[in-house]
């Protein structure tokens, strides 16, 4: 973060999920910044759509600006790969990413300037993360039970 001493960062949080991270991040970096947020979607369940919802909420307050995107999980990459192209397009002067946890799995490849854990391909809960709503007040990390998500994948596909 040092890069950033001379400059006012925009601290931009996905939310929901982002939420207790981001709190908790910014409460230690030693800073002039602004923060942001932006709420986007990705997920159905526990299954990713492909497609980014959201987006087109944003402001054109990102010109010149410098961004440190702040989400809970790097998963599919869909989502960061959508954020970041946008953020370009409305003139970001630089875009960086930090995210809680990233999954070994990767279809997008997106860089992760800061990861705070790498995490087995599992659906996880808590910390700001949920499952359709419940469970983001956790205060720890969990994996979420193999056959609630299974339910839900076969209730989704019409099994």
């Amino acid at each position: 973060m040092k890069r950033y001493a001379s400059e006012r960062p925009l601290f931009l949080g996905i939310m929901n999920g982002a939420l207790f991270f981001l709190a908790d991040l910014l409460r230690a970096i030693d800073l002039d910044y602004e923060i942001s947020c932006v709420r986007l979607a990705s997920y159905t369940g526990a299954k990713s759509t492909g497609k980014v919802r959201g987006l087109e909420a944003m402001a054109d307050s990102f010109k010149g600006r410098h961004v440190v995107i702040i989400d809970d999980i790097f998963d599919t990459g869909h989502t960061l790969a959508s954020l970041i192209a946008r953020l370009h397009e409305l003139g970001a002067a630089d875009v960086k990413v930090c995210v809680l946890l990233h999954k070994k799995k990767r279809q997008i490849p997106v860089r992760i300037d800061w990861i705070g854990f790498k995490i087995p391909d599992e659906f996880v809960v808590g910390y700001g993360l949920d499952y359709n709503g419940p469970y983001r007040g956790l205060k720890q990390i969990r994996v979420l039970e193999t056959p609630v998500v299974l339910a839900d994948l076969k209730l989704a596909n019409g099994s």
